[in-house]
């Protein structure tokens, strides 16, 4: 009975109150990461850091990769061609996400770095040279895709009913692609700063917009039409361009940590240049690897359109779990930029080995899933037998690898994080250009493996590219780049 006692009884209360006292940290932590009160991750715990950013910033690529899996989800209740049509649009539209992403990780550098010094006020100025630039490069997007929307499609598709049907939504994507450039340089400028939190409320509403604008533009409601695979494109644009007021609203009126103010936007040559600087190498890293993936796919576009469609639709589960985990490879680039500017460069390289050990569990878990499962996530959005073979061929293959992705994204976000966007461009081109495009086309076509040479080339390459980002981390040239 004293035994008893001893596991049951009193002596065991003080271990309940402990238990109970470690939820509730964890909970009140969580709390704070929802809210963003806290925005200096220079000293105190590392995992406490990074929980506080990588939260929202998680929930903010959620919300970013559920937009993409909802857009496939009703984009398929079309038809083929439909599916095919954003598919092949997205790759080509991979020029205009290539240019928002190294604005945005120019931006995120630059303004990190800044607020790691103390200076909120140059940061301020270089958010908004970097805006200047983004509305410039907008515009010589622009005219060209209004004006040769109907040959961007051509040139990837020779099923001329793709075409047909397609070339308004891609025309669309094309002309609009402001929203776009902006919504990811500006949630740059708040990634930076630290206030993760008012990135995810900005991509939560964009993203929120457009999956309850989807059924209704797709398919028509009331007075409402049905324009199909271009009620996409709207819903797309019209979401995206409320989430970029907000974000403006946040910048201009409330302004936390950055206020933005007239006299930010004189034009600072000196700045635009160390923003061009960094954000081609941001840009560079995914546009080689963007310009390989249309390389892939214009590989399958030629072994079918049911191919196509299947790797379209694996994509965008795969963009589900992929965009969270690039969420805390952001914490990383966040917590590398602040720890240099505080002068704190090994806190700097222990807080990106942390966030690689948690985004790799993460990745582990999501990889044995899609092993298990993947034609039960396909037919969720097709019952097409050849697309759901395709697409589950492509989600089995191109997971396997993702506990390499895992670690690999997030040393690639802290070279960014640090400025230093040329070694991971260097990585890609290597990794992407020199090893997966000619694997891919050796194996699918020249040995006859079909779309699995295309899966498993980028697996090769991926997992290589994380393996040569560790050996570079480790050398630790990063933390000496200027910004």
């Amino acid at each position: 009975m004293d035994r008893e006692k001893s596991h049951f009884g009193t002596p065991n209360k003080p271990m309940t109150n402990i238990q109970q006292s470690k939820w509730t940290s964890r909970w009140t932590l969580l709390g704070q990461a929802f809210r963003g009160e806290e925005q200096d991750f220079t000293h105190g715990s590392i995992d406490r850091a990074i929980v506080l950013l990588s939260v929202p910033m998680i929930l903010e690529m959620v919300m970013e990769s559920l937009f993409a899996v909802v857009d496939a989800f009703f984009v398929a209740k079309v038809g083929v061609e439909a599916v095919a049509t954003v598919g092949l649009t997205e790759s080509m539209l991979t020029l205009v996400y290539s240019l928002a992403i190294g604005l945005s990780s120019a931006a995120t550098a630059m303004v990190s770095r800044r607020i790691g010094e103390g200076n909120p006020q140059a940061a301020a100025r270089a958010g908004a040279q970097t805006m200047l630039l983004a509305v410039g490069i907008s515009l010589c997007l622009s005219i060209p895709g209004y004006l040769y929307a109907d040959d961007i499609l051509g040139l990837m598709s020779k099923d001329a009913s793709v075409v047909a049907k397609g070339s308004a939504y891609t025309r669309l994507m094309f002309t609009a692609n402001l929203p776009i450039l902006l919504l990811w340089m500006l949630n740059g400028i708040f990634r930076g700063a630290g206030d993760a939190t008012t990135a995810m409320r900005a991509l939560w509403i964009a993203n929120g917009i457009n999956i309850l604008l989807d059924p209704i533009l797709i398919f028509g409601w009331g007075p409402v039409p049905a324009y199909g695979v271009l009620g996409a494109a709207m819903a797309t644009t019209i979401g995206r361009s409320v989430g970029v007021v907000y974000q403006l609203w946040c910048l201009f009126g409330t302004g936390r940590i950055i206020r933005l103010r007239p006299a930010d936007f004189l034009p600072d040559p000196k700045i635009m240049r160390r923003v061009l600087q960094i954000a081609s190498g941001g840009a560079g890293q995914y546009l080689i690897a963007s310009a390989s993936w249309i390389f892939m796919i214009s590989i399958l576009g030629q072994l079918g359109k049911e191919i196509t469609a299947g790797y379209t639709i694996a994509i965008r589960i795969m963009l589900f779990t992929i965009l969270p985990a690039w969420g805390m490879a952001n914490a990383a680039s966040t917590l590398v930029g602040q720890n240099l500017g505080a002068g704190h460069p090994e806190r700097a390289e222990l807080s990106v080995w942390r966030t690689g050990y948690f985004n790799l569990l993460f990745m582990a878990v999501v990889s044995a899933t899609y092993l298990i499962a993947a034609p039960f996530f396909i037919r969720l959005f097709t019952n097409d037998p050849a697309v759901v073979a395709s697409g589950a061929l492509a989600l089995r293959i191109v997971a396997g690898g993702y506990v390499f992705y895992g670690y690999g994204m997030v040393l690639a976000q802290a070279l960014n994080g640090a400025g230093d966007t040329r070694t991971p461009t260097m990585l890609n081109f290597i990794f992407f250009w020199l090893v997966e495009t000619p694997l891919a086309w050796l194996l699918a076509l020249h040995w006859g493996w079909g779309e699995t040479g295309v899966y498993w080339s980028i697996v090769i390459a991926e997992s290589g590219l994380a393996l040569a980002a560790i050996w570079v981390f480790r050398k630790g040239k990063w933390k000496t780049t200027v910004v």
